[in-house]
């Protein structure tokens, strides 16, 4: 079989001067086509082989979405390496684990902030000899701006990176994907071409995706595996076109002028877009919430009939035109085919929100180790509450703890300098060990219950699976972000609850308080509202699921605060710590009745 970089060069000889990239500079769309992408990733291959890196070795990236991530990466494995991505969130200490971690001899990073955090680390990476700069230029021998580190190619023949490309295997590495750490020290996720071109070959077949290209927009950290398969090894198969956002404040714009024709979305983006959609909407004339109301009831009967493959519903048509197109444009939605939910849990909310706006999301569900997939909620095998099917090719089956397993060529080779890890996750029979536990019915479809390690007990000897409850109270008006506590001997089940900027305010107008969140965190009204909403989820749980307390807070989760991994998961363990005293306060006594504490 072909490698990635193979591939790749294949697809952009087809493509030519079709549009690859699309980057915005000064407000300024500048587009590059397939064959200029492919002499640039030639010249970058030449460039690390004239500074020093061996086949087989790694290149550490460390910048946001913009061009020279991905002609880095393809460059790379041209010089017959892998790239191994760090997030720009990472703390210097982090950063420098990494790139000592992976032996690399080269690193490319976006600016003087991230050039700073190695500078400090110097001493403890005595591989590396040389940081390039994405931006600016560089200040000697040993960093260089990116025009004189393209021009160092000129130095190696061409000859040498078709050599060391032909050396490259189906089980060689083709990318490092260290995992973000929720808890503790970051592993190396070794993927293979194999992993790469054979999932993503069985992923285009499942998902049927466009093999004339997809239009896609870049915006999550390319270090992650789902953007690495979308926005990179993706294209080698598809030849997608990629628009680039560097900032995500900057998201909901560039859709609008992107236009993806597939959208991938982690559960806290589409919640953002759902409060500002909410937000927008109830400025809307009486008429006009009159007709929205009616056509989102004629969204939620089609998504149903999708699911049981029935005919559209009646007024379908009328409600596209009226309303549902015009969504999707004021989104930047309007040529998607298929939207997309994964990398953590979304709450049911949030997704029949999107529903009933005849926007179905498509959920997946995966892990780095899994090559980001295993199983696919699509439009042809769709069922509400689960993520979909194990795409075909692959295996996925329940431990009797009700752990979930896969296996397949989407497994990965092993956690890297690390066999004893690799021993813990893959078992001797090749069924890769998630960490997830879910159920499987009788069609095939799973759904996912909880993070094994998440899982808690009780006092009374209960286990609680956090995220099933932190999807409920995500669900309340005027609540973003949402960490569940309870454990070691605790008697009761707790919450955290983070207040979204946008939905809270609205949420407080509408009971008559006008204040911002940090007031509206002691707000007696506005806490008595959110006692009522807990009140009715604790009715229809378990006795000993439900929520005895919450503590309110204003200020957001955040990754710059430490409480969110790059892709917005909760860091438990962080937030633990950084909120031991409110959590702490939370189980001073055992109420008998649900409340909130301001």
């Amino acid at each position: 079989m072909q490698t990635t970089i193979e591939l790749y060069f294949d697809i952009a000889q087809k493509r030519g001067q079709r549009v690859a990239f699309r980057h915005r500079v000064g407000g300024v769309w500048r587009d590059t086509s397939w064959a200029e992408n492919a002499r640039t990733v030639r010249q970058v291959g030449r460039a690390l082989i004239a500074l020093g890196v061996p086949p087989r070795g790694s290149v550490a990236i460390v910048g946001p979405n913009r061009p020279e991530w991905i002609l880095t990466a393809m460059g790379a494995q041209a010089a017959g390496g892998a790239p191994v991505g760090i997030y720009v969130t990472s703390p210097a200490d982090q950063v420098a684990y990494i790139v000592a971690h992976c032996e690399a001899s080269v690193a490319v990073v976006f600016d003087q902030a991230q050039l700073a955090k190695l500078r400090t680390q110097q001493a403890a990476l005595p591989a590396l000899k040389t940081i390039v700069l994405m931006t600016g230029k560089g200040d000697g021998p040993d960093v260089l701006g990116w025009a004189e580190f393209l021009a160092r190619g000129d130095a190696t023949p061409e000859s040498e990176v078709d050599r060391r490309m032909a050396a490259l295997g189906a089980e060689d590495v083709a990318t490092l994907i260290y995992t973000s750490g929720t808890t503790g020290t970051p592993k190396a996720v070794m993927l293979t071409h194999r992993n790469l071109v054979e999932s993503m070959e069985r992923l285009a077949d499942y998902l049927r995706l466009d093999r004339d290209g997809e239009v896609q927009l870049s915006y999550l950290p390319l270090s992650h595996i789902a953007e690495q398969l979308l926005s990179i090894w993706g294209s080698c198969k598809l030849g997608n076109t990629i628009g680039f956002c560097e900032d995500l404040e900057q998201l909901g714009e560039l859709l609008r002028e992107v236009r993806p024709t597939v959208f991938f979305g982690v559960p806290r983006v589409w919640e953002k877009i759902q409060a500002k959609m909410v937000e927008a909407a109830a400025q809307n004339s009486w008429l006009k919430k009159k007709i929205a109301a009616w056509a989102r009831g004629v969204g939620r009967r089609a998504g149903q009939a999708r699911a049981e493959r029935r005919s559209l519903p009646g007024g379908y048509g009328l409600a596209r035109k009226l309303v549902f197109s015009k969504v999707r444009e004021r989104l930047g939605l309007d040529r998607c085919r298929m939207a997309i939910s994964g990398a953590a849990a979304i709450s049911k909310a949030t997704m029949d929100f999107f529903t009933s706006l005849d926007i179905p999301l498509c959920e997946v569900y995966g892990m780095s180790e899994s090559t980001g997939v295993m199983t696919f909620n699509v439009p042809q095998t769709f069922k509400t509450g689960t993520v979909g099917c194990c795409v075909p090719g692959f295996e996925l089956k329940l431990a009797p703890d009700g752990e979930i397993l896969a296996r397949g060529v989407h497994v990965f080779r092993g956690y890297f300098k690390s066999p004893e890890a690799t021993a813990e996750t893959v078992d001797s029979d090749g069924w890769l060990h998630s960490g997830d536990v879910g159920e499987l019915d009788a069609a095939g479809f799973l759904r996912i219950t909880d993070r094994k390690k998440e899982l808690f007990k009780t006092a009374g000897g209960k286990y609680i699976a956090p995220q099933y409850l932190e999807g409920l109270l995500k669900a309340i008006p005027g609540v973003g972000h949402v960490a569940v506590v309870g454990g070691d001997d605790r008697k009761y089940v707790a919450a955290l609850l983070v207040l979204d900027p946008v939905a809270a305010p609205r949420v407080a107008a509408g009971l008559g308080v006008t204040a911002t969140p940090e007031q509206l965190a002691e707000h007696p009204v506005f806490n008595e509202h959110l006692g009522r909403e807990l009140e009715k989820i604790n009715a229809g749980l378990a006795r000993f699921e439900t929520i005895k307390k919450v503590k309110v807070l204003a200020r957001e989760f955040s990754v710059d605060g430490g409480e969110l991994t790059p892709t917005l998961k909760l860091k438990r363990k962080v937030i633990a710590e950084k909120y031991a005293a409110e959590i702490a306060a939370l189980f001073e006594d055992s109420p008998r009745s649900a409340r909130t504490e301001a």
